[in-house]
């Protein structure tokens, strides 16, 4: 159940095996699983989702992504290419939600603990869009959390925008339109966590050879990260 009644929180997790730099990197191993393995996992010990549904395109390229998908016995929804705001939009549709968590599928190290601390801070706010995924106007690490906003905005956005660029980051229309909306952030919990020189999101090939450059497991939390990956050593 979600955090309130009548609320139902869908996190929904956009991928794709055509990635221009870096192609099939979600099913590329990050120490013995898949990234999309690493991500199903480690979303699925957050506590104030409802559910979660991977939304990857409707192309037969991506058949084996959903092969994937499927063999985890997760959420699929497939949808169109390019215009990914109304991949979220129907996703969103489909699964009754009356408020969106949004992740990529680059993000393996996703951390259960601050998607929960996304939830629960932005349901104490009055905002209408809230992150923690990358290090802007906040302390954290790159990669490590989401971003969240209401069915009803969703749908505001899927009526009204237009240029290509919304459609393919869909929620860019809010960052890009800051005057328009209230939008909110939040640091760490631990001063020890505050590194936004840290980056865990997978780009390209090297971005995944330094993951894999320490040996850890799927339960692997933000202390342990930081310590593995935040020495001086590491960013030398």
């Amino acid at each position: 159940m979600g955090i309130f009644n009548m609320i139902k929180i869908i996190l929904i997790v956009q991928a794709r095996v055509s990635s221009t730099r870096f192609p099939n990197k979600v099913l590329c191993k990050l120490q013995n699983a898949t990234i999309i393995e690493w991500i199903n996992y480690r979303i699925s010990k957050s506590n104030n989702i409802d559910d979660f549904v991977f939304a990857i395109p409707d192309n037969h390229s991506d058949d084996i992504l959903s092969n994937k998908i499927n063999k985890l016995g997760s959420n699929l929804f497939r949808g169109d290419e390019n215009n990914v705001l109304k991949r979220y939009y129907e996703t969103a549709l489909e699964f009754k939600a009356t408020h969106i968590v949004r992740l990529c599928a680059d993000n393996p190290l996703v951390l259960p603990s601050e998607i929960d601390r996304l939830i629960d801070n932005y349901f104490k706010s009055n905002c209408d869009y809230m992150y923690n995924h990358i290090p802007l106007n906040n302390l954290y690490p790159d990669g490590l959390g989401a971003e969240i906003i209401s069915f009803d905005l969703l749908k505001k956005m899927y009526n009204k925008v237009n240029e290509f660029k919304h459609l393919e980051h869909c929620f860019s229309f809010i960052t890009d339109n800051h005057n328009l909306f209230k939008i909110e952030t939040f640091n760490p919990t631990k001063k020890n966590r505050f590194r936004p020189d840290l980056k865990f999101d997978v780009d390209v090939h090297d971005d995944l050879l330094y993951l894999n450059s320490k040996n850890y497991n799927m339960d692997i939390n933000f202390d342990k990260i930081i310590k593995f990956f935040g020495s001086i050593e590491e960013l030398s």
